[in-house]
């Protein structure tokens, strides 16, 4: 869950999912759906699926027990290199570095290593300095928390605490005057805008959702009906019994690598006229959706939708766009 998010936010949600989820097996016996739905708003919902996955390779290969060694976990389901060696170290003693961005900016900073730690040569003088450093094994576990502390608490990206840092002494980059110059930083490239449409049909309390693709953005997740162009929504829309829907104002959601900007399209049906539609869809209770595993932008359309006048404008109005924090 700490993955691309604060742990401000995971706060919120380790709690309920470990008591929803209490082991591997819980896990494992789950179905897809409901583990997404306990993950709904956490955002990266790659990771839900990955630890899924990993929680019933484990307990339908393994009997319920991980690997000890980095190089075993590594094969697992959403376990990178850094996580593989935080379990093998934390867990078993492995002498094996891990290599999260904290404990890149600490050794950036103290071996003065210039350059973006994403290229390849920069990223392998790092993971030298990172293996010289390692402690016995008997220590490993102690050393590990050590250093990820150090980056998280004492040498920060912004005001670091040198005069608190255990390490100072040695640091390079403290005595070439460079600390805040290091590590390099990485040339942010523009984000591209995708465009979307989405079907919002309501027939009175409820809404059609459908399942999305198991890979992609939201993979698996329930969503309003996302079109390339207008045409198809309409062509949708007939589907589901009626045609031109009404467009509200442009929202935008950004992901790591894009920014999706959609329009909703409402359509209003009677509740008699409900239909099926094509696809895997469904109608729900637009008080169901907030439990749901819904994606965050979406549930919060569908909830001012539920709460009534003055929430969404029609695209005709005053142009309104929404910039949303949540990630994929």
């Amino acid at each position: 869950m700490l993955q691309q998010t604060r742990v401000a936010t995971v706060m919120d949600y380790y709690p309920r999912f470990l008591r929803r989820f209490p082991d591997l097996r819980s896990l494992a016996a789950a179905s897809l759906q409901e583990v997404l739905q306990v993950w709904a708003g956490l955002g990266y919902y790659a990771r839900a699926r990955r630890a899924h996955a990993c929680a019933r390779l484990l307990v339908g290969e393994l009997d319920g027990r991980f690997p000890r060694t980095a190089q075993a976990l590594e094969l697992l389901p959403g376990v990178g290199a850094s996580t593989a060696a935080a379990i093998a170290a934390f867990c078993f003693g492995e002498r094996v570095a891990i290599f999260d961005a904290n404990v890149q900016r600490v050794l950036a900073r103290q071996y003065a290593v210039a350059g973006d730690p994403k290229r390849a040569q920069v990223r392998k003088t790092l993971w030298q300095h990172a293996r010289n450093l390692l402690p016995p094994a008997h220590q490993m576990g102690l050393y590990t928390q050590a250093i990820m502390d150090l980056g998280a608490q004492i040498c920060t990206p912004v005001r670091p605490r040198c005069t608190q840092c255990p390490v100072s002494g040695r640091c390079l980059a403290r005595q070439q005057d460079r600390v805040d110059q290091l590590p390099t930083p990485s040339r942010r490239s523009s984000r591209p805008v995708r465009r979307a449409h989405v079907l919002v049909a309501l027939a009175g309390r409820a809404v059609f959702l459908e399942q999305r693709a198991a890979s992609g953005i939201w993979g698996g997740l329930l969503s309003l009906p996302q079109f390339s162009t207008r045409k198809e929504l309409v062509r949708a829309a007939a589907q589901l019994g009626a045609s031109q829907p009404q467009a509200l104002a442009t929202r935008k959601h950004a992901f790591t690598h894009f920014t999706l900007a959609f329009t909703p399209y409402l359509l209003h049906l009677p509740p008699a006229r409900r239909r099926t539609g094509a696809g895997r869809g469904r109608w729900m209770g637009l008080q169901q959706v907030e439990n749901a595993a819904v994606p965050a932008p979406v549930r919060t359309l569908l909830r001012e939708l539920r709460q009534g006048p003055g929430a969404p404008q029609h695209a005709s109005g005053a142009s309104r766009t929404r910039a949303a924090t949540h990630r994929a």
